[in-house]
């Protein structure tokens, strides 16, 4: 079985969190899913976690940190090309996100940084292969 990550984030509105990640194209895997979390399927290896605060708290050992004005992770997702990279920040728009940063267009890397409706951070990039295998 391939190796899988789960990425936990906590949602203050559990309802709309769901309809922004789903806005992005991604789908809810139901099984995974209650009144208290929803698993959100970005790929057959990369799961979120959306999580009330809640549930969160139940699983750490440290005080929950407010997304919403602190940064403690930024999760990045690669994209298959620029136009997918901006595809996906626009569906974050679209659906309730923000993006509190400009495009970084560095030639051989480009992405984009956006925040979920409750301040979560998510980037996407896209890397010319030919940097990658250089």
């Amino acid at each position: 079985m391939p190796q899988m990550i789960f990425v936990n984030l906590p949602v203050t509105d559990l309802p709309r969190a769901r309809a922004f990640y789903e806005g992005l194209g991604w789908t809810i895997n139901e099984k995974f899913s209650d009144a208290s979390a929803a698993c959100v399927v970005v790929s057959d290896t990369i799961y979120l976690m959306i999580l009330t605060h809640e549930k969160f708290a139940s699983f750490a050992t440290k005080p929950l940190a407010n997304p919403a004005t602190t940064t403690a992770v930024m999760t990045a997702f690669s994209a298959e090309s620029r136009a997918a990279v901006d595809a996906l920040a626009e569906a974050a728009l679209r659906h309730g996100g923000t993006e509190p940063k400009p495009a970084q267009d560095h030639g051989f890397m480009y992405g984009r940084t956006f925040e979920d409706p409750d301040g979560n951070v998510l980037e996407a990039f896209w890397m010319d292969p030919a940097a990658v295998n250089g």
